[in-house]
């Protein structure tokens, strides 16, 4: 006969854990930054199907290192295959003979079948609860779910994030929620209260007033932020409900950076190559290599490989990805030769070197730079180092479209793998905000 379950297994994030050595900080990280919980399977009476139950996490993904979270999930593990062993079935609704088998060191002996109630079947977990301690000979499993103080919420919350998101996206996060508490306190709450008091209502109040005080893009902003607050309790097993998620965005206009026009890039270029070369180069970065300023700002010496003509660039869509290096670009770039492969290759001064600073901090320190030479032009706010990533697109879809036998599939496929867009309705609605797509002159239809 088939069996009934297949054996309790740990879930560490999709690495195998007796590897966890060989696994390089990335990857570790990138583990820990997934839910780990216990899984099985068990055998749907009606379908004869093995079917996935209830995942259980405890609290074991508050806590920041492998250790730790094994210490809370394989006394789980062996003790829900103990029970299972013992004859626990979450479809039956009267499991009370498991805890009688458990006490008594007995195999179990099922003289008749119990019918099952497939709509009514409690939870794993909780029939682990309804085991004495001492039977379970495990001291502190963390399987029981208690209400936690909104405080210990946010401590909870901003340590999980503060190892799964980069140095750029953290502070901006713990700002937000931050924010969300202070306002929290400002209107009669207490660090004592429960989580379960912020509740839907809540935050639809707090959202609102963010939005008499700022913009539609600030609130939905906020709005996100709660939300990932809300369902990283959710993923911890303190709370049951994203509730957050329920509330709508709001309509707001996005900022755009606009293009610059073939008269006005020639003179740019040739001013800052006159005046100040190292921006020149940063530019030519963002121009024809297609990165965004704080993918140039993470550069490092070691990510360029001037034999191959490639570079690793750490992207927005994924961890690092590999693009290569154009020609026009490779003969801009200088020896690189004396420096080390952990140096920059950007700083303040020159090419390579340390500037151990926030992404965040070298990215506005060059958009500080650039608005010399936008003063100089009288270019508005409008215009940004991001305009020249925009530009270089624009300009090469038209020239791509201009080759023979193109179709605007094949235009598009070819930018693609340029542009390093994830995928094509990614690069196409790009397109479309940069007004890279534009008619022909259609004077003819009024004739």
């Amino acid at each position: 006969m088939k069996p009934d379950y297949n054996e309790p297994k740990i879930y560490t994030g999709g690495v195998d854990i007796n590897n966890w050595s060989k696994l390089t900080k990335k990857e570790q990280k990138t583990a820990l930054s997934k839910p780990w919980y216990v899984y099985y399977s068990f055998r749907n009476p009606e379908t004869g199907k093995l079917i996935q139950q209830k995942r259980i996490k405890a609290s074991a993904n508050s806590y920041k290192t492998r250790k730790e979270r094994l210490a809370i999930l394989k006394p789980i593990q062996r003790k829900l295959a103990d029970i299972l062993d013992a004859g626990y079935n979450p479809y039956l609704k009267d499991n009370s003979h498991v805890r009688d088998n458990l006490m008594g060191g007995r195999k179990i002996v099922v003289k008749e079948e119990p019918k099952p109630i497939i709509n009514d079947a409690p939870k794993t977990v909780e029939v682990i609860r309804a085991i004495p301690k001492e039977t379970l000979q495990v001291k502190d499993v963390a399987a029981k779910e208690e209400n936690i103080t909104i405080v210990e919420a946010q401590k909870l919350v901003l340590d999980t994030k503060e190892q799964v998101l980069n140095s750029n996206s953290f502070p901006k996060f713990k700002s937000r929620i931050n924010q969300f508490y202070r306002w929290l306190y400002e209107n009669g709450f207490k660090e004592t209260d429960s989580i379960d008091k912020i509740n839907k209502k809540i935050v639809i109040q707090y959202l609102n007033q963010v939005l008499q005080k700022t913009s539609a893009r600030t609130r939905n902003n906020a709005r996100t932020d709660i939300s990932t607050f809300i369902q990283t309790l959710i993923d911890n097993d303190v709370l049951h409900n994203n509730f957050v998620k329920e509330i709508n965005k709001l309509t707001s206009k996005a900022k755009r950076n606009k293009s610059y026009n073939s008269t006005q890039l020639r003179d740019i270029k040739e001013y800052m190559e006159e005046n100040d070369p190292l921006l020149s180069l940063f530019v030519d970065f963002i121009y024809y290599g297609f990165l965004r300023p704080i993918e140039v700002c993470r550069l490092k010496i070691g990510d360029i490989n001037l034999i191959d003509n490639k570079m690793h660039v750490q992207a927005k869509n994924k961890l690092v990805k590999e693009k290569i290096i154009p020609k026009i670009l490779l003969d801009k770039i200088p020896d690189l030769s004396s420096f080390s492969p952990s140096d920059y290759l950007f700083t303040k001064s020159q090419i390579g070197g340390e500037w151990e600073i926030k992404e965040g901090s070298k990215r506005e320190y060059f958009t500080n730079r650039f608005k010399k030479v936008k003063q100089h032009f009288g270019l508005s706010v409008d215009y940004s180092l991001h305009s020249f990533r925009h530009t270089a697109t624009t300009e090469l879809y038209k020239k791509i479209s201009k080759e023979p036998n193109m179709s605007p599939h094949a235009v598009k496929s070819k930018l693609m793998l340029i542009t390093g867009h994830s995928s094509m309705s990614a690069l196409e609605s790009y397109l479309r905000d940069i007004d890279a797509e534009l008619p022909e002159d259609f004077s003819r239809f009024y004739k």
